[in-house]
C-alpha cells in the first residue's frame, strides 16, 4: 500500500504540474493576443485629426479669399451675371433716378425746353406738364434709367468696371485703398456715374434737352452693407494671407494623425467623415448668415439686389464646400470598401460576382481578350495604382473643380477599375470544343 500510495501521490503531483503549466501557457497566450496599449499615440493622432478637421472649413474660406481677390478673370466671371439680374438692374435704375432727380430744378428745367421739343417731351411725360409734374418726370427718368440698366451697354460697363476695380475691391475687403470700390460706414459701394451719364444722354435724346446741363453726378451703388463688415474685413485679411497654405496644413494634419493612429484605416474613414461634417456646417452657416444679412439690411437697400450680390460673391465659396464634402466622402468610402469589414467584403463580393457574370456572358458570346487578359492579370496591382494616380492627377490639375467634377472623376475611376477587373478575370475552360 505504501508503494501504491507513493505512485498515487506522484501521479497527482504530475497532474497538478501539468495543470499549472497549462494555466501559465494560457496566460502567456492571452497576454500575447491582447493588443498593446498606445494611449499617448492614439491621443496625439486624435488631436491631429481633430485640429485638421477644424481647419478644413477655414481652409475653404482661405482658398476662396485668395482666389477671389487674386484672380481677376474669376472675379469678373463671378460678378458679370449680376448685370443681367432684374433686381440689380432695378436697384441701379432707382439709384440713378434719385441722383438725377436731386439735380433737377423742374420749373426752371421745363422753362428752358425749346418750343420745338415741348410736344415730344409732353408726349413722353404722358401729357402731364402741370399737375403731378414731379411724379411724371420721375417716372420718365426711371424708365430711361431702366432701359440703360437692361441694355448691352450696361453689361459692358458693368463688366469693364469690375475688371478695372478688382484690385480696389481687394483693398476694400481688406480694409484699405480707394478707387471705384470703397469701404465706408460698413458698406462696399460702387460708383455708377457712367450709368447716370448714359441716362442723361437718353433724356436729352427723348426731348429733355436741358438735362445736358446737369453736372457730372457720382453716386454709389451698394454692393454689400452690414454692421459686421468692418469686423469681418480683419478676418478676411488674415485668411487671405493664409491663402492656399491653410488647406495644405489641414491635409497634412489629418494625414499625420492617420499615419500615427494604431488603426489607420478606421482613422482615415473617421477623419474624412469629420472633415465632411465640419465643412458641411460651413455651408449651412452660409445659408443661415444669408437670412440674417438680408433681414438686417438698412432702409433703401434692395433686398433682391442684395441677395443676388451675396449669392454671386459666395458662389465659389459654396462650390468649395461641396468639393471638400464630396472628396472627403469619396475617400472615406474608398477606405471603407477596401477594408476587412463584413459589409465591405460583401460589397466587394457583389462587385466581383457582377463582373464575373459579365465576363461569363462575353465568353459565351465568343469574345476573347487574347494576350491582353494575361498581361492585365499579371500587372493588375500596378495598373490599379496607376489608375488611382491618374485620377488624383486629373483632380489636382483641374483649374476649379466642383463637387460634380469630384463625383465624375470617381465614377470614371470606378469604370476603369471595372474594366481592369473584367480583363483580369480568368477565362473558364472551354467545354464541348473538339
Amino acid at each position: 500500500m505504501t508503494e501504491d500510495s507513493a505512485h498515487g501521490g506522484g501521479a497527482g503531483d504530475r497532474s497538478d504540474d501539468v495543470r499549472e503549466l497549462r494555466a501559465r501557457v494560457a496566460a502567456l497566450e492571452s497576454e500575447r493576443a491582447r493588443p498593446p496599449r498606445h494611449h499617448a499615440r492614439s491621443l496625439l493622432a486624435a488631436v491631429l485629426i481633430l485640429v485638421g478637421c477644424l481647419l478644413a472649413p477655414l481652409a475653404v474660406v482661405a482658398s476662396w479669399a485668395a482666389d477671389q481677390v487674386g484672380d481677376t478673370d474669376r472675379y469678373v466671371s463671378t460678378v458679370a451675371p449680376l448685370a443681367s439680374n432684374a433686381d440689380v438692374q432695378n436697384a441701379v435704375a432707382n439709384r440713378a433716378t434719385d441722383a438725377l432727380m436731386s439735380h433737377l430744378d423742374l420749373p426752371a428745367l421745363l422753362a428752358d425746353v425749346a418750343p420745338a421739343d415741348r410736344p415730344r417731351l409732353q408726349q413722353a411725360l404722358g401729357g402731364r406738364l402741370g399737375d403731378a409734374l414731379e411724379g411724371a418726370v420721375r417716372s420718365f427718368v426711371h424708365d430711361k434709367a431702366r432701359q440703360v440698366a437692361a441694355s448691352d451697354a450696361f453689361r459692358t460697363v458693368w463688366t469693364d468696371a469690375n475688371r478695372r476695380i478688382h484690385s480696389s475691391l481687394d483693398k476694400a475687403l481688406t480694409g484699405s485703398g480707394g478707387g471705384a470700390v470703397q469701404l465706408t460706414n460698413d458698406s462696399v459701394t460702387l460708383d455708377i456715374g457712367p450709368v447716370v451719364d448714359q441716362v442723361k444722354q437718353r433724356l436729352v435724346d427723348a426731348g429733355l434737352t436741358p438735362a445736358e446741363h446737369i453736372p457730372a453726378v457720382h453716386t454709389d451703388f451698394t454692393l454689400a452693407r452690414s454692421d459686421q463688415v468692418g469686423k469681418v474685413k480683419t478676418y478676411v485679411r488674415l485668411l487671405q494671407l493664409a491663402g492656399n497654405w491653410l488647406p495644405v496644413l489641414a491635409v497634412l494634419l489629418v494625414a499625420a494623425g492617420v499615419l500615427l493612429a494604431v488603426r489607420r484605416r478606421r482613422a482615415l474613414v473617421a477623419g474624412c467623415l469629420a472633415v465632411a461634417v465640419t465643412t458641411g456646417l460651413l455651408g449651412i452657416g452660409l445659408r443661415v448668415f444669408r437670412v440674417f444679412y438680408l433681414d438686417r439690411l438698412p432702409a433703401g437697400v434692395s433686398p433682391g439686389a442684395a441677395a443676388a450680390v451675396y449669392d454671386a460673391l459666395t458662389h465659389f465659396l459654396r462650390t468649395g464646400v461641396r468639393v471638400v464634402v464630396a472628396l472627403a466622402v469619396v475617400v472615406a468610402l474608398a477606405a471603407w470598401l477596401s477594408g476587412p469589414g463584413r459589409y465591405a467584403g460583401l460589397v466587394r463580393g457583389l462587385w466581383a460576382s457582377g463582373i464575373g457574370a459579365v465576363r461569363g456572358t462575353a465568353d459565351r458570346a465568343g469574345l476573347r481578350t487574347g494576350p491582353v487578359g494575361p498581361f492585365v492579370r499579371r500587372f493588375r496591382v500596378w495598373i490599379t495604382w496607376v489608375l488611382v494616380a491618374v485620377a488624383v492627377l486629373v483632380y489636382l490639375l483641374w483649374p476649379y473643380p466642383t463637387g460634380w467634377v469630384v463625383v465624375g472623376i470617381a465614377l470614371c475611376l470606378l469604370f476603369a477599375l471595372a474594366v481592369t477587373e473584367f480583363l483580369a478575370t480568368e477565362q473558364p475552360a472551354a467545354e464541348g470544343w473538339g
